[in-house]
């Protein structure tokens, strides 16, 4: 059992939608963010009405709000990941290159990623497996690794397989080096600090359960 920075305790492993709800009380006020696509597209459905937090999509937009949905969809008002989205008050629309400026000029506070893989040292492994009939999909990944603040993962701990998806050294392409801070899983909250991987929460799960599934040293900040 433990309770996570939203207040709420759980007993079990997060569903997706609550560890988004974790990843987005953990964003700044007033912060500019980017979502990439998959699991952290759900995050802009969690987001306070109050968190005064300015999406960016990668397609152009700035202000971008939840999902859409019934008669809220709009087939010309989509996210990087083609999924329909509404509009707050002030939004702005930009060329594709404008947006990418912002990625690369260090406009963003955070970028929230989903990957492959995390290094205990906070290399991101994100747009290929290296498997031979693998599709690789880099998008924007690399500009926003390297030019947001703050990168955020949010991923599941484990492979099908059930290997971990962090590990200490990654086995897959890099999409950034030594970029990530926070990793967000089902199962825990990991923080990449110089002394180490921090373990700040758990979900369903002791921190030596987390340690056995991750298979490093882990650093214990839950303090319990």
């Amino acid at each position: 059992m433990s309770t996570t920075s939203t207040g709420v305790t759980h007993e079990a492993a997060l569903t997706r939608d609550q560890m988004a709800a974790v990843v987005a009380a953990d964003i700044p006020h007033g912060a500019y963010v980017n979502l990439g696509i998959g699991q952290p597209t759900r995050v802009a459905d969690h987001l306070a009405d109050d968190s005064g937090v300015f999406l960016h999509t990668e397609n152009g937009m700035l202000g971008m709000g939840p999902a859409a949905t019934g008669d809220d969809v709009d087939p010309d008002l989509i996210n990087a990941g083609k999924i329909p989205v509404t509009e707050l008050p002030g939004a702005s629309y930009f060329h594709h290159a404008d947006s990418f400026a912002m990625m690369r000029g260090g406009h963003l506070d955070v970028c929230v990623l989903g990957a492959f893989q995390v290094s205990a040292g906070g290399d991101l492994a994100n747009w290929h497996t290296g498997a031979p009939d693998a599709i690789p999909a880099v998008g924007g990944a690399m500009d926003l690794a390297t030019g947001a603040k703050d990168v955020f993962v949010m991923m599941n701990l484990l492979t099908r397989e059930g290997a971990s998806k962090l590990v200490q050294t990654c086995t897959y392409p890099l999409t950034g080096v030594a970029c990530v801070s926070r990793v967000y899983t089902e199962h825990a909250v990991f923080l990449i600090t110089d002394e180490g991987v921090q373990v700040r929460e758990t979900f369903g799960a002791s921190f030596a359960d987390v340690q056995r599934m991750v298979g490093f040293d882990l650093v214990d900040g839950t303090g319990r």
